[in-house]
């Protein structure tokens, strides 16, 4: 985990899903079960792969994804959150309803019961 610009909660959680990437790929492992980088470069938001590997090398360094390889050669690995980003859905739940309500254009796809 990399150091943080102060003590602040606030400023500590931005500087670990602050972007504009890291939530949403915890959305999708956690709520649409997406696992593998073709299922993250599949989204409707269009992450690029060299972005797509920063991001999900960042979550795993910061102990909220863990890698688990599923091919030997070559080499793939899948994606699954830790307890520490199974932590972060109900914030990203409460954030898309929050959207829904005030953001102009949002639909609340289905999501899985928790």
């Amino acid at each position: 985990m990399q150091a943080k610009r102060s003590g602040c909660p606030i400023a500590a959680a931005l500087d670990v899903v602050g972007d504009r990437w890291t939530l949403l790929l915890v959305r999708d492992i956690g709520l649409f079960g997406k696992h593998r980088n073709k299922d993250f470069q599949e989204g409707a938001e269009g992450i690029p792969s060299n972005i797509l590997a920063d991001r999900l090398r960042r979550l795993v360094a910061d102990g909220l994804v863990s890698r688990r390889r599923y091919q030997e050669h070559p080499p793939r690995y899948e994606y699954h959150l830790t307890e520490a980003g199974a932590a972060l859905l109900p914030i990203v739940r409460a954030m898309a309803l929050w959207a829904c309500e005030h953001v102009a254009g949002v639909h609340m796809p289905p999501l899985p019961a928790d």
